[in-house]
């Protein structure tokens, strides 16, 4: 077929152009502006993405069938083209169990918190332990260096988003999936923009839990209260996880040094070793290897595919690590996803300044429901920069998170803090202030005008000077 996607250079659509285009699809696309990885992946699939919505775009596409995000309003000028000539179309998760789940064995890993690095540990593990699984999932692993795979054993790996499918469809994502296996990692309020409250999020959660049929297992969190209330009654076999003893899977002997954590568990005497950081990592990695083990992999093979597991880009990615300075990105932003992260990076990184450099962005993080929470998880970084939120117009002056005001609570705390509001200015900011062993974590869930990127280069461009334990950045001489 010919499959034109509207909003291709998401996360979620560009892997799914992927998978399309692998299962011999003829794939088009259209976008704005876009950026790493996902920009990437496009140009190696050899897809060029008309630049900007226009009905001249179906007119070049031609397509059999239109598939349509869920950042696509109605009124989009593509999309009301596809309603004019009666052309079929579908959402993103509609086409997804249309033409990949139904046949497979579907593993659904979802939560508020880390989807995606479970999904694709998941999905390496079951490639690691011999097992070809297909997956889907909004971001990319290095060991897999894409997001998306056809396989060819029943296993079929997805991330299970919550937020709702398109503008026709504002069901969550995750119902259209129909697990035999799900991973549920934690439940929070979230996505400000469609759910009410907490007890909306979770409606949605235990509607999911409902999809499982009584032969296939849930993996719960049992250190979450809101996962364990929306399992109660489940239909599927419960097995829970979590960092506490009272999870029937846990861990035990924990380790953690500058090459990552070791711990064992308490139902294997195998030792499990991995290049990750953090209570957060930890408890993510126990549930996907108790899932594992649920299904059958046996642990000596979780083992050895867990020590090369290279995590997933823009999730504590060090993306410069030269004359003493490390710079990470990091996709948090939720502020228990900010906390745990900054968190992770004193483990990673102790006794060094840790410069915390956020982004709001997301539609919750630019509203101010968690300005006292985003205050004390950024507090406990040693020097923060917040940006102005993203595109600010769009939400209403009462409504916008006040950067300003968190920066000035924070700084009372003790805690340098400064609301800044341009990119090139932090930047600016940071290389004046910079200094040696210092490690610059980035923090927002998109492009932040290239931050990394300008800060990589700036870097570069200037020579560093050593003076025992410090530096200063400077002109290269003539």
């Amino acid at each position: 077929m010919k499959i034109h996607l509207l909003g291709i250079g998401g996360t979620g659509m560009a892997s799914l152009a992927g998978l399309l285009m692998q299962a011999g699809h003829a794939i088009t696309g259209t976008d704005g502006p876009l950026y790493p990885p996902m920009s990437d992946q496009l140009e190696n699939l050899g897809i060029i993405p008309f630049d900007g919505y226009s009905p001249e775009n179906i007119d070049k596409a031609n397509p059999d069938l239109v598939i349509v995000g869920n950042v696509i309003k109605k009124e989009n000028p593509e999309v009301q083209e596809v309603l004019k000539r009666g052309i079929e179309y579908l959402s993103m998760p509609e086409a997804i169990g249309t033409f990949f789940l139904r046949s497979r064995t579907p593993v659904v890993i979802a939560g508020t918190h880390g989807k995606t690095t479970c999904s694709t540990m998941a999905a390496w593990l079951l490639k690691s332990a011999g097992i070809n699984p297909g997956f889907l999932i909004g971001g990319i692993g290095p060991n897999f260096g894409k997001s998306y795979s056809l396989g060819r054993d029943p296993h079929f790996v997805i991330e299970g988003d919550e937020y709702d499918s398109a503008f026709f469809d504002k069901e969550p994502k995750f119902l259209h999936y129909m697990p035999n296996g799900l991973l549920i990692t934690s439940i929070e309020f979230d996505h400000a923009d469609i759910y009410r409250d907490l007890n909306h999020v979770m409606d949605s959660f235990k509607k999911l839990v409902g999809t499982v049929p009584p032969d296939g297992v849930i993996i719960a969190n049992s250190d979450d209260a809101n996962v364990m209330k929306v399992v109660e009654g489940a239909e599927a076999r419960v097995v829970t996880f979590g960092l506490l003893k009272n999870a029937a899977y846990h861990p035990e002997s924990i380790d953690v040094d500058e090459k990552g954590t070791s711990f064992k568990l308490n139902k294997s005497e195998e030792t499990f070793v991995m290049p990750l950081w953090g209570a957060h990592n930890l408890q993510n990695a126990v549930g996907v290897i108790a899932l594992l083990l649920e299904s059958g992999v046996s642990a000596d093979k979780i083992t050895s595919g867990l020590k090369e597991f290279g995590g997933v880009k823009r999730r504590q990615e060090c993306i410069f690590d030269e004359k003493g300075i490390n710079i990470i990105d990091d996709f948090a932003h939720h502020p228990t996803a900010v906390e745990k992260t900054i968190e992770s990076m004193r483990l990673r990184f102790p006794g060094k300044t840790l410069w915390a450099v956020f982004e709001p962005r997301s539609n919750t993080s630019r509203r101010n429901f968690f300005e006292d929470e985003f205050r004390k998880a950024l507090s406990k970084a040693d020097r923060v920069l917040i940006a102005k939120p993203y595109n600010a117009d769009a939400v209403p002056k009462e409504e916008r998170l006040n950067v300003r005001k968190i920066a000035s609570e924070i700084v009372k705390s003790g805690v340098e803090a400064h609301a800044v509001d341009e990119p090139d200015h932090i930047v600016e900011f940071i290389m004046r202030g910079i200094d040696h062993g210092d490690v610059i974590l980035i923090m927002s869930n998109g492009a932040f005008d290239g931050i990394g990127e300008k800060l990589k280069t700036s870097m570069g461009k200037r020579l560093v000077f050593f003076d025992k334990d410090k530096i200063t950045f400077g002109k290269v001489p003539r």
